[in-house]
Formats: C-alpha cells, sequence, structure tokens
C-alpha cells in the first residue's frame, strides 16, 4: 500500500473545500493553499515516529498540519488508530484516514489545542493501589508477570485458612484485609472453597500456594 496512493483522495477532498493543492513542495507530501493561508498533510502508509516527527516539523510552517494514513479494519486496528489520534492531537496534530477502495477522507480530529479530560476516579484508583501495594516487590518495566495488591491480600487470606476453615468476619479481622469474604468468594486464583455460608477453607491449589508463595500474578481482577 504506497503513501502516493492516498494523495488523490486527499487532494479532491481538499479542493471540494476550496484550497488550491500541489505535492511535494518544498519537502511538504500535500501543501494546500486558500486565501494565502496554507494547509499541510503528511502522508504514510501507517503510523510511525517518521510521521510525527515531519509532521511537527511542519508546524513551524503551518499552524494547520493533518496526518494521513489509510483506514484498516479490525478491532485492533480501531483501538490503535484511536491511541495515535489522542497522541496527535496532544502534539496540535490533525487525523485524516482515506478508505482505498471508495476513496472516502475521514476526519477524525483538527489541528489545534488540546487539553485532555482529566479522570479524577483513574487517579483515586491509582493512589489506592499504591497504598495498597506492600512494599516495592516488582521491578519498574515489567512485562506480564507483576505482584498486585489484590495478590498480596489474597496471599494473606490464605495463610490464614492454613490455619483451618474461618469465617469471611474473623479472616478479615486477624489478617487486616476489609475485602477477604469477598476475595474467598469470588475465588480468582481458585485457592479458596466455601464449606457452609459464610465459612471458607483452601483448595488444594490454595494449600500449594500457602507453602510456595511465589508472590507473582498476570494481572488484578476488578475490585
Amino acid at each position: 500500500m504506497a503513501e502516493t496512493d492516498l494523495y488523490a483522495p486527499v487532494k479532491a477532498w481538499l479542493e471540494r473545500l476550496g484550497y488550491e493543492v500541489k505535492a511535494e513542495v518544498g519537502g511538504v507530501d500535500v501543501l494546500a493553499v486558500r486565501d494565502g493561508v496554507p494547509l499541510v498533510v503528511e502522508l504514510k502508509a501507517q503510523f510511525s515516529l517518521t510521521l510525527l516527527h515531519q509532521a511537527c516539523e511542519r508546524l513551524a510552517v503551518a499552524e494547520a498540519v493533518y496526518v494521513c494514513v489509510p483506514r484498516r479494519t479490525g478491532r485492533a486496528s480501531h483501538k490503535a488508530l484511536q491511541a495515535n489520534i489522542r497522541l496527535c492531537r496532544r502534539l496540535g496534530l490533525g487525523v485524516l484516514t482515506v478508505r482505498l477502495r471508495d476513496g472516502a477522507v475521514e476526519v477524525h480530529a483538527d489541528p489545534g489545542p488540546y487539553a485532555p479530560r482529566k479522570r479524577a476516579d483513574k487517579a483515586a484508583r491509582l493512589l489506592h493501589d499504591f497504598k495498597r501495594l506492600q512494599g516495592d516487590p516488582n521491578l519498574g518495566g515489567t512485562r506480564g508477570a507483576v505482584m498486585t495488591a489484590y495478590r498480596q491480600d489474597a496471599e494473606r487470606v490464605a495463610l490464614h485458612l492454613a490455619q483451618g476453615p474461618a469465617k469471611g468476619a474473623e479472616v478479615a479481622r486477624a489478617t487486616g484485609v476489609p475485602n477477604a469474604t469477598r476475595i474467598m468468594a469470588d475465588n480468582h486464583y481458585g485457592w479458596f472453597r466455601r464449606v457452609r455460608p459464610g465459612v471458607y477453607e483452601l483448595t488444594e491449589v490454595g494449600a500449594t500456594v500457602t507453602q510456595a508463595r511465589p508472590g507473582m500474578d498476570k494481572a488484578p481482577p476488578r475490585t
């Protein structure tokens, strides 16, 4: 899929908006001018750092700078596109995509200043997880297996149950894990078994964990 395949649809779209359009002027992929004001479009077969570097350089000569890539289908492609759109908006860049089967141009973002909306709920959850995590058991940059606060709590509950079956309230008081009953009921790791209402014991897997205590987990469940 060549970058040149994107040019004709983008040119036609800009001309419908009243621009005069020319390609490869001064190293710019697409230069459009209307009322003496330039607009720049950088074309690439896919998103890359090179594309973003070029587009950011063009901000020195034009206030309106777009990047343009082919429009791809599929969930993974859509997710990647959304992430790249957010990044471009932070950089003040616009984003276009072209559907090659019919040349349709879609505007996903226009150039200009952008301030992302703050997520107080996510910030609060991040701080909550930070406080719950005991010590600093992980290495920064770890991919995949990490120790989580949820895993730590589950291990403390399992260690208490290693002494025998117990009620959820008793486990919570003894371990200092306020959501002990929910951890045992959810049984995310397969460590716990309900023997009667409100009372839990360790499974065979749970008993093994209390002996080995590997202390690693792929990802914490939602709590």
